[in-house]
């Protein structure tokens, strides 16, 4: 379904203009004064609201001020002359997701703006969606995304988590693999039995050893009474076995066995007790490379991957680094009592076109950072501290940046032309301007874009 626009505007050319810059991307409605734009507002469930600063016998910040309090999350943009621009960046600070000087001269700068737009509503209603689902107590995890990809992997998820069969899930650090496994168990047979998980790579052999078979009463010194493995307490239930090919070669036979006979002993215990268990395993390293190199057994290897599953980096889900920056904005402005945010343009741009080689677990991190440093407000595309890394950092012969895509190479570009612009102008926004032709206006607007300068 198209999403829908809201256009106040007391100038026909400039509604008749969006109208036809957005006809096959937007149902958009439009009004020509404050009464109008009220009564549609109340009519219609808006995705964006691009408002006018001057209107009849309206201010158009006093309208999306008295909008906000019924939908508190609107995104909005305004538009205004020149001569408007002090109220609108004070807007923006109080959470007016952008603001556009008229008369418009470049069209695509104003289709990204409103793309991002859209983009920040339609991350809101994800995370509102998750919220409902979770209140209906499915009882599985939250996944945020809604990329092509991730819908693939869900897809190929929902078809394997009602048979009882082992699976494999191969992918970086931080894409989720824990998350994963518990959702593969949600949606089981058994999901009402118990659910077990043990990181292989965090625990030596020994401790690991006890964890998993379990011990009798004196098997070694400090077993003073005898307790059951995850083998057994995993019965008819899954068992999680995180970072596998961290397992020793030792406890690979063990396990091996395990797999092969449904049965397991405790240490120190020769009475084989029956286990019944579904096997998830996990690694963020090619277990077919383990194998070729003899790390891994090859005929454990063979048994585990039966149903394989590859998660996704970050910078493969396309469309989907915005969605869990607002997820993780609100998780965090609950947990610490904040009320941090919205992300403007250039922080969306500049989440979007970091590389995050820390995946998902990095861009958390990121956000929980951002949130307890800041006492509230926007967030800007400098508050985002990002790493050196973040940026794509794959060249061509020439030694020009190669992003994943031709919107993210043009942005990476202005960014970059803006930056070395103003610098050229030493910091002088009027005579960048003159060096560039873009006119004056419309030069404010792209540097506020990319966080490179604030208004005079």
């Amino acid at each position: 379904m198209l999403p829908k626009i809201l256009v106040v505007d007391d100038d026909r050319y400039t509604r008749t203009l969006i109208a036809q810059l957005l006809r096959s991307s937007a149902q958009v409605l439009l009004a020509p004064d404050g009464e109008v734009a009220r009564q549609l507002f109340a009519e219609h469930d808006f995705n964006l609201v691009l408002m006018d600063q001057r209107l009849p016998q309206h201010q158009g910040l006093d309208l999306l001020r008295e909008f906000r309090t019924r939908r508190p999350r609107m995104v909005a943009i305004l538009m205004t002359g020149f001569a408007d621009v002090r109220d609108a960046v004070a807007a923006v600070r109080e959470g007016l997701f952008d603001y556009l000087t008229k008369p418009f001269e470049d069209l695509e700068a104003l289709e990204a703006v409103i793309g991002k737009a859209l983009e920040l509503d339609a991350a809101y209603r994800e995370i509102d969606s998750l919220r409902a689902r979770l209140a209906a107590g499915s009882g599985a995890p939250a996944v945020v995304g809604q990329s092509a990809v991730m819908d693939r992997l869900l897809g190929q998820m929902r078809q394997v988590a009602g048979l009882d069969t082992t699976v494999l899930l191969e992918g970086e650090s931080g894409t989720g693999k824990d998350l994963m496994a518990k959702l593969i168990h949600a949606w089981s047979p058994r999901v009402a039995q118990p659910y077990l998980e043990v990181n292989c790579g965090g625990l030596p052999e020994s401790l690991l050893e006890s964890l998993l078979f379990g011990y009798d009463k004196g098997a070694f010194t400090g077993a003073a009474q005898a307790a059951a493995g995850y083998f057994e307490k995993a019965h008819g239930g899954t068992l999680f076995l995180d970072e596998i090919a961290d397992m020793s070669p030792k406890l690979q036979s063990s396990l091996l066995r395990v797999l092969q006979d449904h049965t397991c002993a405790r240490i120190g215990s020769i009475t084989q007790r029956q286990t019944d268990f579904r096997l998830v395993c996990a690694t963020n390293r090619p277990l077919a490379d383990e194998v070729k190199a003899g790390r891994f057994r090859e005929d454990l290897y063979y048994r585990i991957n039966v149903v394989a599953l590859r998660l996704p980096p970050l910078r493969e889900r396309v469309g989907d680094v915005v969605q869990l920056a607002v997820h993780f904005l609100e998780r965090y402005n609950t947990k610490f009592g904040k009320h941090c945010g919205p992300f403007t343009a250039a922080a969306m741009s500049a989440l979007e076109a970091a590389r995050w080689p820390g995946n998902v677990r990095e861009l958390q991190h990121c956000i929980e950072r951002v949130v307890a440093l800041q006492t509230g407000g926007v967030i800007d595309a400098d508050q985002l501290s990002l790493p050196a890394h973040a940026a794509s950092q794959e060249t061509d012969a020439g030694g020009v940046h190669i992003s994943a895509s031709y919107q993210d190479a043009r942005a990476e570009f202005e960014r970059d032309y803006l930056r070395r612009l103003l610098a050229s102008a030493a910091g002088n926004v009027s005579e960048a301007a003159r060096l560039s032709g873009i006119p004056r206006q419309n030069l404010y607007v792209r540097m506020r874009r990319w966080g490179i300068v604030t208004i005079e």
